[in-house]
């Protein structure tokens, strides 16, 4: 086994990536593409891969990051929701053993492909993952919706319609590629991270060089998507995600504020499930959460799993010490509704209090997964 950066990787190595990727169905999300490797890989200096052998054959990749004192995450780490090793279903590797290759003591993860054989024993948590099946069309997921959850619809569509009498015809722009409409999703996504107590993703410079990296890329297996919903000429809810040829992920979805009386986020989300099925896309991956709209806009699950794995080192212990306790706290919050509206409304009461006193502070990277 070998390890190097993903910028690194030959011809015939990304070809194999594309090939294994492509072909097995639970790799089917863009933060497993190589694409999104290597826009990593420009702007972070500690992305890595292992370069997996079998003789002469090379049978899997595993993304990471590689950080001091021998740290190891997911590539990406709490920027994705989604991390695992690019393989066919059947490779199974000793994990500890790939620890060591890649010089890393301790591996977290808590949004690995569920039932890697690889990553399996050291699960520690396997969670649903709400997606908008389209596999077979726009209105036969909305058939869906409507069927299992007639009231929400209901109210949806009629703020909608309430939206275009009041400010204007309402539509969705696919793919957006305006940096001007960028900025207004940005804007949107930092005033609410400050609003509800969460760290501002776009604070961090790498970060908004990557979304506008992403922005740009356009491939038939691999793109960044940009839709925003608009009432007449006034934009009142967007997203940014990232698509492989079949699956559109959830990622930095946000609206103005001054129009969260009609709802619409949750309008947008329909509009941009049926422009996604329209652009041949099978699914809408919304992403692992507490959201309530989630559950009702969904119409199946895939799953992802949490864990960690680990050498006997110092290091790993004191790693265990200072994470494993606040991981715990969390899946408890996570697992129990009331905990977690709870926590929200704390979160939110904290980024009112933070926004009054310092309405122009710059907050600091994370150090794990959010």
């Amino acid at each position: 086994m070998t390890v190097v950066r993903p910028g690194d990787l030959g011809d015939p190595e990304i070809a194999l990536w594309r090939d294994l990727q492509q072909s097995t169905p639970t790799l089917d999300n863009p933060f497993l593409s190589i694409e999104f490797a290597l826009a990593v890989d420009r702007l972070r200096s500690f992305a890595r891969v292992a370069v997996v052998e079998d003789g002469t054959k090379v049978v899997a990749f595993l993304p990471f990051e590689r950080h001091s004192f021998g740290i190891g995450k997911p590539l990406g780490s709490w920027l994705t929701t989604c991390h695992g090793l690019i393989a066919h279903p059947e490779v199974e590797l000793c994990a500890r053993t790939l620890l060591r290759a890649c010089g890393l003591s301790v591996f977290d993860f808590d949004h690995m492909v569920a039932g890697q054989p690889t990553f399996v024993p050291h699960e520690s948590a396997v969670r649903p993952v709400p997606i908008m099946d389209l596999t077979s069309g726009y209105e036969a997921y909305v058939a869906h919706v409507r069927e299992h959850s007639p009231k929400n619809y209901k109210t949806i569509r009629y703020k909608e319609r309430k939206l275009a009498r009041e400010h204007g015809e309402v539509r969705m722009e696919w793919r957006a590629t305006d940096p001007e409409s960028m900025r207004t999703l940005t804007t949107w996504k930092s005033d609410q991270y400050r609003r509800t107590g969460r760290v501002d993703r776009f604070a961090q410079p790498w970060i908004v060089e990557l979304i506008e990296q992403m922005h740009a890329t356009d491939t038939p297996s691999f793109g960044g998507v940009l839709t925003m919903l608009y009432a007449g000429d006034t934009p009142v809810a967007g997203h940014f995600g990232l698509r492989t040829h079949r699956t559109l992920v959830g990622w930095f979805p946000a609206y103005d504020p001054e129009f969260a009386r009609y709802s619409p986020g949750i309008m947008h989300h329909l509009h941009m499930a049926e422009q996604a099925a329209s652009h041949g896309l099978g699914q809408v991956d919304m992403g692992k959460g507490g959201r309530e709209y989630k559950g009702w806009l969904k119409s199946g699950v895939i799953h992802v799993s949490e864990g960690r794995v680990s050498r006997p080192s110092a290091t790993a212990a004191v790693h265990w010490m200072g994470r494993t306790p606040v991981n715990k706290a969390r899946s408890i919050v996570v697992d129990r509704p009331s905990l977690y509206r709870l926590a929200d409304r704390l979160l939110k009461g904290f980024g009112r209090v933070r926004t009054t006193l310092q309405p122009d502070a710059i907050q600091k990277e994370p150090s794990g997964a959010s």
